[in-house]
């Protein structure tokens, strides 16, 4: 999503200026006048400040919690502000901080100074906030919000802390095979000078002189095919592209669309229930999947949806989410209880998820290892094969 700055006339004719995040200007547009606003001038930011180093999601969750508390007890929003500041989490945190503040004390809303600082408050966290305040809720909004972000970061928590062992696995099997290649293979090679030698024993060889005569070439290959895949990857087609190839993977297919839902379906539920209109908040859920092909059909649903069409129906034709969640979410929707429904649903789906998660991991480790054994094996094979006819053929 592009970020751009806006200059706006409120209903009580005002003129302000901010920030907001779109997929392209006339979305940008449409989104101003989803919230009354009027739009001016609206143009594309190339600042630096969208390109910083987002902060981490768990110090932006603990200061909404204790903003929460603070608001709670009475405590006014710019002191509360200043105080979280001084608390210290985070020293990157602490400084935007006092610049919203200096926001709210400019007289803009807190929605609308959160949404000038994108690394930190994502366009998700801005629509829950205005919701919050033009309801008169704004606690309740940033709890709810605390407890979104700490089920979000254990959720990829899981994720990450399961795919350790495997990834170590990989890489010192591949440091092993390469460390073999071109330090222990190359000492075998003078002792088979002139012999014929097995094809198996012929490809090590050919394998080991590339890797100790050409390390540099083949180096720089390696990291120009990582650099390429990760600008591939970058790209919107390739985003696509790779996407499509995940969903069609064995077990990780559906573990990555299984996410996909559980993340939809928490976001849309969660914006539902703190107020925010179902255009916007299907909006901002698609870009929160982190998989373009679901986010696509939700972005074609929303158009339905905006139509006067119902949300299951769309969701239906995308072929992509289970039957039974589509049932709930069309009943739900004619018992207009879809915010509820919606996070129940995510909390099904997401104890399913780590069951999933965990027969992934179990299938994935005892491939590395087939994997790890046959490269060694190879390479035994290779050396131990000739020394063994050698010595066939000397008791000959």
């Amino acid at each position: 999503m592009a970020t751009f700055q806006y200059q706006a006339r409120t209903a009580d004719g005002r003129v302000i200026t901010g920030l907001i995040q779109a997929d392209n200007e006339t979305t940008a547009v449409r989104t101003l006048d989803e919230r009354s606003l009027f739009p001016i001038r609206v143009t594309e930011q190339q600042a630096a400040r969208t390109q910083q180093r987002r902060l981490r999601l768990r110090d932006v969750g603990i200061t909404y919690g204790q903003l929460a508390d603070l608001l709670r007890a009475g405590v006014p929003l710019l002191r509360a502000l200043e105080t979280i500041a001084k608390a210290g989490i985070n020293e990157r945190l602490a400084g935007v901080l006092r610049r919203v503040g200096e926001g709210v004390s400019g007289g803009k809303d807190l929605a609308e100074a959160m949404g000038e600082f994108p690394e930190a408050f994502s366009p998700l966290h801005v629509a829950m906030v205005r919701a919050g305040e033009k309801a008169g809720f704004l606690e309740d909004v940033l709890s709810n919000l605390s407890n979104f972000i700490e089920r979000v970061d254990e959720l990829q928590g899981k994720i990450r802390g399961a795919m350790i062992y495997p990834v170590v696995l990989t890489v010192l099997g591949m440091s092993v095979t390469v460390f073999m290649l071109m330090w222990f293979v190359p000492r075998f090679k003078t002792i088979f000078v002139g012999r014929d030698l097995p094809f198996v024993t012929e490809l090590m060889f050919g394998i080991s002189d590339t890797l100790v005569n050409n390390w540099p070439l083949v180096f720089g290959a390696v990291v120009g095919v990582v650099l390429a895949v990760v600008l591939m990857l970058r790209s919107e087609a390739g985003a696509l592209l790779w996407a499509r190839v995940k969903l069609r993977l064995p077990i990780l297919g559906r573990v990555v669309r299984t996410i996909a839902i559980t993340r939809f379906c928490r976001v849309l539920g969660t914006m539902l229930a703190n107020g925010v209109p179902i255009l916007q908040a299907l909006h901002i859920s698609k870009d929160a999947t982190g998989l373009p092909v679901l986010a696509g059909h939700i972005e074609e649903a929303a158009e339905s949806v905006r139509g006067g069409e119902t949300l299951a129906e769309p969701l239906r034709a995308s072929g992509m989410i289970p039957p039974q969640i589509l049932e709930m979410i069309a009943i739900a929707e004619e018992s207009n209880q879809l915010d509820r429904v919606l996070v129940e649903i995510a909390e099904t789906v997401e104890r399913r998820t780590d069951r999933q998660v965990d027969q992934a991991v179990h299938l994935i480790e005892p491939l590395i290892l087939v994997l790890m054994a046959a490269m060694i094996g190879m390479l035994a094979v290779g050396l131990l094969y000739p020394i063994l006819t050698m010595a066939q053929s000397l008791r000959t």
